[in-house]
Formats: structure tokens, C-alpha cells, sequence
């Protein structure tokens, strides 16, 4: 009996082998044991002269992303779904997965599991990964004996909150880019083509025009202060990116700003509201109570204006008060939100109606960002034109002046 706890207690790794079967043919393969003597022990007794172990390597890789826990989350209520049992399930997907670190986080779950840890506790020992909405709906389909099914409603819940936020990116990345490449091309004038044109200047012994000599001037504070410049602008936004990040205060600074911005704000305000709309849909769906599943409702939204509007709906509703009264009291929420919330709770189908809501905030933000991409195209093309079309007329103003002379 000891010796059974013992072998229980042993942690099991991942082994790389190679060796000849009894035909002399080389074979390749993996097992899982908790050490290279075990391994090479096994193999013998199929018969296989074992020639290399060795163990896989679990360090390094790229780091462990959303994306890639959506799709493992899909995978494992497909499996589900099929009747494959839930270990095997487990073993499936880190052997299919590519990245090293996926494979170490999904093999330890399973180690948990077996050892009789429940699937939610053992995800929740992974917080980094699983946020509290992953681990309750978990739990929700262990206790309901709804496993696979909350499974697959959680896929899709990762699936359409990743769409939304992949959408906003897109909208965002033309303009970034652009920007980028206005600025290095604007670098390069500065310090190589302008000193060039006032060597040619200097040469024409008359005066230049005040356009010419303010971008002169600026040209000549590039040149000698261009590492203060990247400095301050790569610093600076080193800085910025890292308070919004970790300041508490600057997150909720930002996240009202940023409702507030022309056109983009409309952008961010919707796609709040289909996230908010479809996480308390998917939640309630699942059966866990409302006042719980606002808790982890404000922060799927992923504005600090929406966290704190839900931090208020659940203590009215700890109250006794109704869900749509509460959103309308936060002055947050819209009214057709509002509206099929408050249909919902009379029916009895307040699921079906957030999920309605989001599916309609969802192609809202499709549209939105559609409207995004063409107005921002030739407001880009206008600032870059004043730039460098300014100048280029400031640097060839004396050369037409000269020119008027002749």
C-alpha cells in the first residue's frame, strides 16, 4: 500500500524516445513517466530496444495568449461533446499544441484533475489564464452536470468578445501605421534633405522666407537634439503605456477619455455594451444567480465607466431592486438596452434578450468600424499633405523667389 502512495506521489513528465522495434526498425515516440528509467523500462517490455530518452522540454515558447485559450477551450468541448473522456481530452490538446508553455500549463491541470481536484479549483490555480467568469461558468456545468454544453457556450463567448476587440484593432492599425511612416519619412527630411537644401541656400546670397527659415530652424533643433527628441516621445510613451496599464487611477482616467473622443468614443461605447451584454448572458444562461454574475460582468467590459456602473446595478439588485431600473439609475447603458432588459425580466427570458442585445451592439461595432476605416482615410491623407506638402513648399519657396529675380 505504500508503495502504491508512493508511485502516486511521483510526478509525471513528458518523455522523448527513440529505438528499434524487433524488425530492426527505427521508432519514434512519447510517453509519460515519472522518470527515464520507467520509460525505458516500459519500452523493453514492447519489445523495443530503447537507444535515446530524454525529456521534453516544457520552458520556453511564446507566451500563452487569449487566443490560444479560446481555441483550447473549444477543443476540449468538442472532444467532450464526441465522448471522449475529460483526461484524455486534456492529453489530446497539449500533445496537438505547438507552444511549449500551453502544453505545461494544460498538462498540469490534468495532473490536478486526476489526482481528484475539481476541473474549476484546478483552473483556478491559474488566474493568470482563467479569470473568475472562465472558473464560475466551469463550475456552473460541474455542479449542473452541463459540462460540454457550458463549454461550448464559453467558446463562443471567448470567440465573439476576441472578434469585437480583433475588429477595433483593424480599425486602429491603418491609422497607426501611416503615422509611423509619416514620422520616419519626417526624420529623414529633417536631419539628411533639409541640411542638403541650406548648403544650396547659402550659395544664392540673398534672403529667405520665413517659411524656409522656420523649417531651417526646426531642422537645425532635429539635428542637434534628435536624441532628446526619441528619448522623450519613446519614454514618454514607454511611461504613459505602463500608468494606463498598472495605475488603477489612470485606467479610469483613460477609459472616460476615451468614451468621450469623437467618433472613436461611439466605437469603444458599443462594443462595451456587447461585451457587457453578452458576458451577463452567457452567465445567466448558465444558471448562476445575477447577483453573482455581476461580479465578473463589469471587468469583461473592459471599461472602468461600465465597472463601476455594475458595481452600483449589483448592489441595487442586492436590494431588491429590478435589473433594467438599476442600468437606468447608471445613465450608462442605452435605452434599447434598457428596454429588451426590462421585456426580458417580464418574460422570463432575460438570456435571450442580452443575448439579443449583443448580437445587435455586435454588428453595430462591425459597422461602426467600417465607418471608422473610410473617415479616417482622408482625414490621414490631409495632415500628412499639410506636413510634408508644407514642407516642401517652404524648401523650394527661395528657388522660385530666385527664379522671379532671373
Amino acid at each position: 500500500m505504500v508503495t502504491a502512495v508512493a508511485a502516486k506521489n511521483i510526478k509525471e513528465l513528458v518523455f522523448e524516445w527513440e529505438g528499434k522495434d524487433k524488425n530492426g526498425k527505427v521508432v519514434r515516440g512519447e510517453q509519460r513517466a515519472g522518470g527515464e528509467a520507467m520509460v525505458s523500462a516500459s519500452l523493453r517490455r514492447q519489445g523495443i530496444m530503447v537507444t535515446r530518452v530524454k525529456k521534453r522540454r516544457t520552458s520556453g515558447g511564446r507566451a500563452i495568449k487569449q487566443k490560444d485559450i479560446a481555441i483550447f477551450t473549444r477543443q476540449l468541448s468538442t472532444m467532450m461533446r464526441a465522448g471522449v473522456p475529460l483526461l484524455q481530452s486534456f492529453d489530446i490538446v497539449a500533445r496537438g499544441s505547438t507552444n511549449p508553455k500551453l502544453t505545461k500549463l494544460l498538462t498540469d491541470i490534468r495532473e490536478d484533475v486526476e489526482t481528484g481536484t475539481s476541473l474549476s479549483s484546478a483552473f483556478r490555480k491559474h488566474p493568470l489564464y482563467f479569470d473568475a467568469l472562465y472558473c464560475n461558468l466551469v463550475e456552473a456545468g460541474e455542479a449542473g452536470g452541463i459540462l460540454e454544453a457550458l463549454l461550448d457556450r464559453l467558446a463562443t463567448y471567448q470567440e465573439k468578445t476576441m472578434a469585437i476587440k480583433n475588429k477595433i484593432k483593424s480599425a486602429l492599425m491603418y491609422p497607426v501605421a501611416v503615422l509611423v511612416v509619416a514620422f520616419i519619412v519626417l526624420t529623414v527630411i529633417m536631419i539628411f534633405v533639409i541640411p542638403a537644401f541650406e548648403d544650396v541656400f547659402k550659395s544664392f546670397g540673398a534672403d529667405l522666407p520665413a517659411p524656409t527659415l522656420l523649417v531651417i530652424a526646426m531642422s537645425k533643433f532635429f539635428v542637434s537634439y534628435w536624441w532628446a527628441i526619441f528619448g522623450f516621445l519613446f519614454g514618454g510613451g514607454y511611461f504613459f503605456m505602463q500608468s494606463w496599464k498598472r495605475s488603477e487611477k489612470m485606467q479610469k482616467i483613460m477609459d472616460r477619455l476615451m468614451l468621450r473622443i469623437p467618433v472613436f468614443g461611439d466605437l469603444v461605447n458599443k462594443s462595451s455594451v456587447a461585451r457587457w451584454t453578452r458576458t451577463l448572458s452567457t452567465m445567466f444562461a448558465a444558471g448562476v444567480p445575477l447577483v453573482e454574475a455581476l461580479d465578473s460582468v463589469g471587468g469583461a467590459s473592459g471599461n472602468a465607466v461600465f465597472q463601476e456602473a455594475t458595481e452600483q446595478i449589483q448592489r441595487d439588485v442586492t436590494t431588491g431592486s429590478g435589473l433594467s431600473t438599476s442600468m437606468q439609475a447608471t445613465g450608462v447603458f442605452p435605452t434599447m438596452v434598457l428596454q429588451m432588459c426590462a421585456i426580458g425580466e417580464e418574460s422570463g427570458a432575460l438570456d435571450q434578450m442580452l443575448g439579443k442585445a449583443a448580437e445587435f451592439y455586435e454588428d453595430e461595432v462591425d459597422e461602426a468600424v467600417k465607418g471608422l476605416s473610410s473617415l479616417m482615410e482622408p482625414f490621414i491623407i490631409v495632415i500628412l499633405g499639410v506636413l510634408i506638402g508644407g514642407i516642401v513648399v517652404s524648401m523650394y519657396l527661395p528657388i522660385f523667389k530666385l527664379g522671379q529675380v532671373v
